[in-house]
């Protein structure tokens, strides 16, 4: 039997815009057009696939993250009408999508301040947005009104306890950059997925003792664990 060649992971840039809104600091999230065969009709962060122009004018022209810096600020502009301050971006963490799934991508994540809280979809790949509270978010898609992808559900996670906006880039800025390589498994009322520091991670055993970094997916119900005591 032929052994499956994974599809290739296509470099991606993603931005989580902040500002302080009235009940703290808020994340600007966009509606992906439900015709689109990635995430079609999720909610999620502006970004996309690098394109040649994110490489012009770099010093070294295979600096992958210097263009999905230049990315992550040109997908904001083009999807959302939103400036975002170039020297508040924040590089926080890699997701590379699950080896499993037909399209993949390598996605670095950045976040910034909004230059300005006025904000134009394209009307095109994106169709509505929503500047929420990341725990409001997070309580939007567990009653089934938003659907958010795995990277973004982790993501508005981490966020949640920040207060302002720049608590919340303080703290990306001082935590240790992570890159996510997620294992799918699927369980018989839904799916698991492990990252890299969960016991179950090498061996596929989802059961297994140990440490736990993963996130359960039953319908809407899902879990983020990141226990290692």
């Amino acid at each position: 039997m032929t052994e499956r060649v994974p599809p290739v992971a296509h470099p991606a840039a993603t931005v989580v815009i902040v500002r302080d809104g009235v009940c703290g600091c808020e994340v600007l999230l966009v509606r992906r057009n439900a015709q689109l065969a990635f995430h079609g009709g999720a909610w999620v962060f502006p970004g996309g696939r690098l394109d040649p122009e994110d490489y012009a004018g770099l010093a070294d022209a295979s600096d992958v993250v210097a263009a999905a810096r230049n990315a992550a600020m040109r997908e904001a502009r083009e999807e959302a009408g939103v400036e975002v301050v170039a020297e508040s971006l924040v590089p926080f963490a890699r997701w590379v999508t699950p080896v499993e799934l037909p399209k993949r991508f390598d996605t670095w994540f950045f976040a910034g301040l909004a230059a300005h809280d006025n904000v134009c979809v394209d009307g095109g790949e994106i169709h509505e947005h929503r500047w929420m509270h990341a725990a409001e978010a997070l309580a939007a898609q567990r009653a089934g009104e938003i659907e958010l992808p795995p990277p973004t559900f982790v993501t508005l996670t981490g966020l949640a306890p920040f207060q302002s906006a720049a608590d919340a880039l303080r703290g990306l800025r001082e935590q240790p950059f992570e890159t996510f390589l997620p294992r799918l498994h699927l369980t018989p009322d839904g799916a698991c997925t492990l990252y890299g520091e969960d016991a179950g991670y090498e061996s596929g055993d989802i059961d297994r003792p140990g440490p736990r970094h993963r996130l359960s997916m039953r319908g809407s119900e899902w879990v983020y664990e990141r226990v290692f005591d």
